[in-house]
């Protein structure tokens, strides 16, 4: 099957979050393979002022995932925004959002300054108790990952 990526792309926004799970997981994996999806990146861009955090997610997700073809240094332009989802009004955006910065920080070494100062940075209490740990445990992960870059 040739996925066409420019309807893929359209379910990302799908009303129907499996479908567009479906898609986000397609889109990731043809990015790890080839550059396709990274004439998107303005669109992707835009997903993270999203209200609906789904589609945030999956714009921070795809963001990262084509973090290595980015040659245009477009997530250079976006990385404040991107890392304030870091702390993203909802826990679970943020932790995935987290789990997702050593994929940019791998493929964009002259952001990893940024990375590292906006995780050690970030505040943790905004959540509530059951989510702090967790996300706070992200957090360390991801800073152990990219220092062994």
């Amino acid at each position: 099957m040739i996925l066409n990526i420019a309807d893929t792309f359209e379910l990302l926004f799908d009303k129907n979050n499996t479908v567009a799970y479906k898609a986000l997981q397609e889109l990731q994996k043809e990015s790890e393979e080839t550059d396709c999806v990274y004439p998107y990146m303005d669109r992707l861009s835009e997903m993270l002022d999203s209200d609906n955090s789904y589609i945030r997610t999956r714009g921070l997700a795809l963001i990262a995932y084509n973090a290595k073809w980015d040659k245009d240094y477009k997530i250079d332009e976006i990385i404040d925004n991107y890392l304030k989802h870091i702390t993203d009004i909802k826990p679970i955006t943020a932790r995935q959002c987290i789990k997702l910065l050593p994929i940019i920080a791998k493929y964009k070494p002259e952001l990893r300054n940024d990375v590292f100062s906006a995780l050690h940075q970030a505040n943790v209490y905004i959540y509530d108790d059951s989510m702090q740990p967790l996300v706070y445990k992200d957090i360390q992960k991801a800073l152990k990952e990219i220092q062994e870059l």
